[in-house]
């Protein structure tokens, strides 16, 4: 089944997943979902180039994973590629149980021809996210879909019920494969302008017979006039910022990696990479023609990168015509250089509405809680350590593990990892170590995220939610904090930090366990610029944290424990 098309929740989701009701689980009490991925290659020719991509289930990108608040998810992942892979969930949770995180600092790698069951609870969560591989660069090569939390049938949404769930997966693209693409970046290279930029997987519709060479397959969503759709955005690509937008249709938001918005209409939308957004499209337009769906590159030289726009149709049913004329256009930082910042602000919470749980999204006050600590993370341009090009935070460039952290810890293997990472910026030599912060279990944590690289860098935080209080250009000191939203700044996982600015947030760390921080974008990612955060509770007594499960895998030096 393609991803071109929309997908029913209740036909498409009743056929990939089996239901069955527990009273109690080893792990939380509440429905049991279960799921098979078979990650596989493919030759296909997303732009017209044939080449290798990662398919879910034979589909290129993966069906979407359904759940509802506090389901308990299985998800037997069969690693059908030729190398060791993990698949992560970025902004699901995982309360009290880091160990099905999907990152090699929590757990070990799926061999080649191996299957492996991800078992955890979608405990007290909604909103639009989505899965990818973690290791080896192998999302640039696809292996992504879209995972949905509903909200429980006792907790209204705060909208009228669309006619359907649309599924729109956008990034930036090369025709290399990951493993090309990884190679480069080993050499010291940087990856160039991607080749395009794809919509579902499929490359450009031919709005430009010179710009877009003909044969190439593209993307046709198909609407019934006078509906509204929930239209679930999730940028999977590698690092370019990506301007959103329908031809001719407003984009209500309303959603954001697990939180309501206040609702506002925007012509178009700026999403940067690891971001995921739900916005409502009513089909309120004639249907003399389809319209143009355009994802288009943001902050970047535009006359060379303008084979690279991704466009896909939005096809009504009784549409008399092809979509035609200019694409809609993308905003003129000429005119409004704040366009972008300010457009990221004005996304807040909606405070009055429930979330996972029966009371308003506001009724924690964050803004008057104290903050027991500050991180200040700078980020900066690549550089050389030991002859190699590596991305860095505070001078640290993040070596990868052989052995989980928590895994270590059970079983007393010392110096797999330090805790000793600067949470404030230093003036040394930048070293490739395993360092790791040192978080203090209930602690309210302020991060400033420093950016003195020239590209938008953007962070995603595992295990956590946060609210993002403040963004701006300069350098970030003390009385920047004066700026901060301490009453409905929007709580999510994955943040961007403009070139020369900061981006701060707070973190309540309430979730035990060793959870990663790091780069959305890929290159910087493989590179390095990443580290955990270990989070401990001193009183454990299994109520905070559960023990690993019957099924743990081992590598490195405990892979003889393998069965």
């Amino acid at each position: 089944m393609s991803m071109s098309m929309v997908f029913s929740t209740f036909s498409l989701f009743s056929f990939f997943f089996h239901i069955a009701l527990l009273s109690n689980l080893c792990f939380g009490a509440g429905p049991r979902v279960h799921t098979d991925l078979h990650v596989s290659y493919q030759t296909l020719s997303p732009l017209g180039v044939p080449q290798r991509v990662i398919a879910i289930n034979g589909n290129f990108p993966g069906q979407p994973i359904n759940v509802t608040t506090n389901d308990n998810l299985y998800v037997n992942v069969f690693n059908e590629l030729d190398e060791d892979l993990l698949i992560t969930w970025p902004g699901v949770q995982m309360k009290r149980n880091a160990w099905s995180d999907g990152v090699l600092g929590t757990n070990c790698p799926i061999p080649p021809k191996w299957n492996w069951t991800y078992k955890f609870q979608v405990k007290d969560q909604i909103g639009s996210f989505y899965y990818f591989p973690s290791l080896n660069f192998q999302k640039a090569s696809g292996g992504f879909g879209p995972f949905v939390i509903n909200n429980r049938d006792i907790i209204p949404i705060p909208f009228a019920q669309p006619e359907n769930d649309i599924f729109i997966m956008i990034g930036d693209w090369y025709t290399q494969n990951h493993t090309a693409l990884r190679a480069t970046l080993d050499s010291g290279k940087a990856l160039g302008i991607p080749d395009g930029v794809l919509i579902n997987g499929k490359g450009p519709y031919q709005y430009n017979a010179t710009l877009v060479p003909g044969g190439i397959q593209h993307t046709q969503i198909d609407v019934e006039p006078g509906k509204t759709y929930r239209v679930r955005v999730h940028h999977v690509g590698i690092s370019t910022t990506l301007n959103f937008r329908i031809q001719n249709h407003n984009l209500l938001l309303v959603e954001t990696e697990g939180r309501y918005t206040i609702q506002t209409n925007y012509s178009n939308f700026d999403i940067h990479a690891g971001q995921s957004y739900s916005f409502l499209v009513s089909t309120d337009q004639n249907a003399s023609a389809d319209y143009y769906i355009v994802a288009s590159a943001r902050f970047v030289n535009e006359s060379l990168w303008q084979k690279v726009t991704g466009v896909a149709v939005l096809h009504y049913k009784n549409s008399m015509g092809p979509a035609t004329g200019p694409l809609p256009p993308p905003p003129d930082d000429t005119y409004y250089k704040d366009f972008s910042i300010n457009q990221a602000r004005s996304v807040r919470q909606n405070t009055s509405a429930s979330g996972p749980r029966p009371n308003p999204q506001g009724s924690y006050k964050y803004g008057s809680v104290n903050i027991t600590d500050t991180y200040v993370l700078n980020i900066v341009p690549p550089v050389t350590i030991n002859g190699s090009t590596r991305a860095t935070i505070n001078g640290v460039s993040f070596r990868k593990p052989v052995v989980p952290f928590r895994l270590a810890d059970k079983h007393n293997i010392n110096g797999t990892y330090k805790l000793d990472f600067p949470i404030k910026p230093v003036n040394t030599t930048p070293v490739l170590d395993i360092s790791l912060i040192n978080a203090t279990f209930r602690a309210f944590v302020e991060i400033v995220l420093q950016n003195n690289d020239t590209t938008i860098q953007n962070f995603h935080l595992d295990g956590q939610s946060f609210y993002v209080v403040g963004m701006n250009y300069g350098i970030w000191s003390e009385k920047s904090r004066g700026s901060y939203n301490k009453w409905d700044a929007i709580s999510r996982c994955t943040t961007q930090v403009y070139p020369g600015g900061w981006t701060a947030i707070l973190v309540a760390i309430d979730n035990v366990g060793y959870w990663n921080l790091r780069s959305e974008n890929l290159d910087r990612w493989y590179l390095g610029q990443e580290t955990y955060m270990k989070v401990i509770n001193p009183e454990e007594n299994g109520r905070t944290e559960l023990g690993p499960p019957a099924n743990v895998l081992y590598c490195g030096p405990l892979h003889y424990l393998q069965k």
